[in-house]
């Protein structure tokens, strides 16, 4: 029997599951906060996020409005090799290239495909009740002003300060994790082949390909928190990078200052619980995690397909929800901790962090490539089965 469920939040975890739920005959709505969803960001769609937007019907989509990288380059300041795999065998392992896509294009092609009048912006959500029939919320609408929706039952895919999380869990604390991150896109292109990532010191900078005429690149570093460029952010980077090997030091100069975001980056407190009843948490509301897998989106999309399938079939959403999260945790458990072990180790005080990441070269290119299968290949998807879905 078709359910009314809500999903607060329009981020990619948000869009991806009220996709997956409105195919399978739901009656879902979208509630997001913000009126201004662009990004000047990219983000890498991993095989194994691909494979869950294939199972959602969007993976196709996805492809067509990014680009394909099949590199996965390591390199020290100086230009030295780290890691060097071949393109064969990187998409060997991971089943085919990951797309790397710009954030915007990305969330155009999952709200594009709800159905018209599923996603209403500007609406805030202030209170989770859960009722004897279903969930209330509390929220603000600029339209209507403050009112109540009802539902069957409520997503919570409102990221790191998710209202929903916290209806879970009580408060949930954010702690500075040490050291700063930037992206931004250039208005250029770079070799394929040096497509990855480059370490120095405590300090790091990645770059991809993002399209035909424009690279996404990232760059994190220790620093105090709330610290600022006096002279602007793009211009302390210029400087920081700016005797670091090619592409560097031109992907920068062709950024425009606007297009470059900076953020500190934090780790918040676990979240015990993801379900309750007839309330789940999905995405970054659920398991943040720090950036170095490239994962945070890619287990959302994962979220959202493999929620849909308990879901699907069921009257009994409390139940359903358990079971995600029973399914889920395993797996998302380890990525959030491999994430923050990397960041801690490239971000450790300079002279251990370059023997630590120096020391990369010495592991097996083979069990380096497997490991990132397990991380990111399309085979790393694995939606229940018949016997997961079915009641205990």
């Amino acid at each position: 029997m078709p359910k009314r469920i809500l999903v607060i939040g329009a981020g990619i975890a948000g869009l991806a599951t009220a996709n997956a739920l409105q195919q399978r005959g739901h009656d879902v709505t979208v509630i997001e906060e913000r009126t201004d969803t662009s990004s000047g960001a990219g983000i890498s769609i991993w095989p194994n996020a691909l494979a869950a937007l294939d199972d959602i019907g969007l993976g196709d989509a996805v492809r067509a409005a990014g680009g394909r990288i099949t590199a996965g380059a390591l390199r020290w300041h100086d230009g030295t090799w780290l890691r060097h795999p071949s393109p064969q065998r990187l998409v060997k392992a991971l089943g085919e290239p990951l797309v790397v896509i710009h954030r915007n294009a990305l969330t155009s092609v999952l709200a594009s495909a709800l159905g018209q009048g599923t996603l209403r912006y500007g609406v805030c959500a202030r209170s989770v009740v859960a009722t004897a029939d279903g969930v209330q919320v509390g929220v603000s609408d600029p339209g209507t002003g403050d009112t109540d929706m009802r539902a069957d039952a409520v997503v919570g895919a409102d990221g790191t300060h998710s209202i929903v999380a916290r209806h879970l869990n009580g408060p949930l604390d954010n702690h500075y994790v040490g050291y700063t991150a930037w992206r931004g896109v250039a208005n250029c292109t770079i070799d394929p082949d040096f497509a990855g990532e480059v370490l120095g010191p405590a300090i790091e900078f990645g770059h991809v390909p993002l399209g035909a005429d424009s690279t996404y690149w990232f760059a994190t570093e220790r620093a105090s928190e709330g610290r600022r460029a006096p002279r602007g952010e793009l211009e302390y980077l210029k400087d920081k990078f700016g005797a670091w090997a090619e592409p560097i030091p031109t992907v920068l100069a062709a950024t425009e200052p606007g297009r470059v975001l900076h953020n500190d980056l934090y780790d918040r407190d676990p979240a015990r619980q993801w379900s309750r009843g007839r309330i789940v948490a999905v995405g970054d509301a659920a398991h943040p995690m720090r950036p170095h897998l490239g994962q945070g989106g890619c287990q959302g999309l994962e979220d959202a397909a493999i929620l849909a399938s308990f879901v699907d079939g069921t009257d009994d959403l409390a139940a359903a929800f358990s079971r995600f999260t029973a399914f889920r945790r395993p797996r998302v458990r380890w990525l959030v901790r491999e994430s923050k072990m990397i960041g801690q180790i490239v971000n450790l005080p300079p002279l251990l962090s370059a023997a630590a990441s120096r020391a990369t070269v010495l592991g097996p290119e083979a069990l380096v490539t497997r490991h990132l299968a397990a991380v990111a290949a399309r085979s790393a998807f694995k939606p229940p089965t018949e016997r997961d879905v079915q009641p205990v």
